[in-house]
């Protein structure tokens, strides 16, 4: 009898885990709290209490080819970078394609979840919710939580001494929708994130003025990276990972500094991180330099003090007639219907194996999907972490035991701290091709680079220099997918397609370059030919 699988939320992680759910023979129902799928990529004009919320303008921070599922590359014609309408799209086409809707009971909220009392033999759970005003009860055999970590704001008001007196408007970017009722208004974002940076950008283009507070400094860069291609698809392959696991932090440090700053000089701007030994994540912001350059934008250190209109910065700086506050302050974690012993987050470090699976439990039947900030696309990370869960629920991979899953956790921890910092926003910063060779590893799918360049040296050259994506990990062991080695082969052209929209004309003649390098051949033959002449002559 297959096993009983409760999946609470149906954005992209409950998505992916009801797939694998599938995939294994198990039984999934998933617990929408909404009327449609989506989840954080789903945009509303309003916000919803218990709902991700994002900003009517938000575009993915990475590429479609390093953001799709192992199996189910985004349609080629689909834009490298999408707007969230068109990866709800995606989405959706996903979910039609393999059938999942049918498993999704929507409107449906999940009140609480509960061992049964039998749980240390049978691994039990039961799970109470709410639908069209009425409670239901049911036992499952396994949980997966995916219902993300971007609901509850984080707002630090304690630390903006004055916020009390501050007569004008504050509010978390959570709420921000769009820039209409902005209009000339003074406006202060604090923070320097990718939503602080974004909603600062859109702002400046209707405010009369927009200042960015930040403590920390952060890099800069566009999503469009050498040679016109991705960024991800450039900085993230297996060779560079290579790099970072083995060469020394300064040596990393200066690599960092130069490709951060070919674009422009970030101490110039203000924007310079304070600590450039972390490796932390990157703005991904095209438009942010240009608007602070032609002063739409400000740059400002950390805010010490309010008044009832104007902000008192760290460097004695004062801006007057603020209208506006935004605070892009991140957000912390919560989930009411679990039991606060389940998913523990204490002195800045989540209690989970791998970020997934409390270590405490007598049986592996619970895990948290997503919970997880790594360095690049957050998709083809939870896709494996719903692979491998899937697979401890069915009973054909083991975890270790407590005690070498917490001293796990705690090294994990100390090497996140050393690595990105001790910031609140950094809790869940993992690394990215190192996490998910991880997983693979423990589902038997990462790829063999040593025998795949024996049998198929091609394919070897292009999984170890070009891009590290999802497919990948479809390539061998369970799960193994027909058409991942094609997928990675013609990935470049899914990425030239969309961009292929002018019907250009083949030159006329040779290019310039080309020219010049016959003239150069002819250059060296004459000058053989004459060498051999002259020697031939003092003979």
């Amino acid at each position: 009898m297959a096993k009983k699988v409760a999946v609470i939320g149906a954005g992209v992680s409950g998505l992916i885990s009801l797939k694998c759910c599938v995939d294994e023979g198990l039984e999934p129902t998933c617990f929408e709290r909404t009327e449609d799928i989506g989840g954080l990529w789903r945009f509303k004009d309003n916000v919803e209490d218990g709902r991700a919320s994002i900003y009517q303008s938000v575009i993915t921070n990475t590429s479609k080819e390093m953001s799709c599922f192992s199996d189910f590359p985004m349609p080629e014609d689909f834009p490298n970078f999408l707007h969230n309408s068109k990866l709800l799209e995606y989405f959706r086409i996903f979910a039609k394609n393999f059938d999942l809707l049918k498993y999704i009971q929507f409107q449906t909220i999940v009140l609480s979840v509960k061992k049964r009392p039998d749980f240390s033999s049978s691994g039990q759970w039961e799970v109470v919710t709410e639908s069209q005003g009425k409670e239901h009860s049911a036992v499952f055999d396994a949980v997966m939580v995916c219902s993300g970590h971007h609901i509850l704001p984080h707002i630090p008001l304690e630390s903006f001494p004055g916020i009390e007196r501050f007569k004008g408007q504050y509010f978390h970017s959570r709420q921000y929708k769009h820039p209409e009722g902005f209009e000339r208004k003074r406006i202060l974002v604090i923070g320097i994130g990718n939503s602080a940076s974004d909603i600062a950008v859109e702002l400046s283009k209707k405010a009369a003025q927009v200042f960015i507070s930040t403590r920390q400094g952060s890099w800069v860069m566009g999503r469009i990276s050498e040679h016109g291609y991705p960024w991800d698809m450039v900085l993230h392959t297996r060779f560079r990972s290579m790099l970072q696991n083995v060469l020394p932090r300064t040596v990393l440090k200066w690599m960092m500094e130069q490709q951060m700053s070919r674009w422009f000089n970030h101490e110039n701007y203000g924007l310079v991180p304070q600590n450039k030994y972390l490796l932390k994540e990157p703005v991904i912001n095209g438009d942010l330099p240009s608007h602070i350059l032609y002063g739409a934008i400000k740059v400002k250190s950390r805010v010490r003090e309010l008044t009832e209109t104007s902000v008192i910065f760290e460097d004695g700086t004062v801006e007057e007639d603020i209208d506006v506050i935004v605070f892009a302050t991140g957000y912390t974690f919560s989930f009411p219907f679990l039991e606060d012993s389940l998913v523990k987050v204490e002195n800045n470090m989540v209690s989970l194996y791998k970020y997934i699976f409390p270590p405490h439990l007598e049986k592996s039947t619970f895990a948290c999907i997503g919970l997880i900030q790594p360095l690049a696309s957050i998709f083809p990370t939870v896709e494996l972490q719903a692979r491998w869960v899937t697979r401890v629920f069915k009973g054909v991979c083991t975890l270790p035991s407590e005690r070498t899953m917490m001293a796990d956790i705690i090294k994990r921890n100390k090497e996140r701290i050393n690595l990105f910092g001790e910031s609140q926003s950094q809790i869940l910063q993992t690394s990215y091709i190192n996490y998910l060779d991880e997983l693979a590893l423990e589902i038997g799918a990462k790829p063999d680079l040593f025998s795949l360049l024996l049998k198929d040296p091609k394919l070897a050259v292009q999984l170890y220099f070009g891009p590290c994506n999802s497919y990948q990990y479809r390539l061998m062991g369970p799960g193994r997918w027909e058409g991942a080695r094609g997928a990675i082969l013609t990935q470049k052209q899914r990425i030239l397609k969309p961009l292929k929209t002018r019907t250009l004309e083949p030159p006329r003649n040779f290019p310039v370059s080309f020219q010049l390098k016959i003239l150069g051949l002819l250059a060296v033959v004459l000058a053989f030919f004459f060498s051999f002449s002259g020697s031939n002559l003092t003979a």
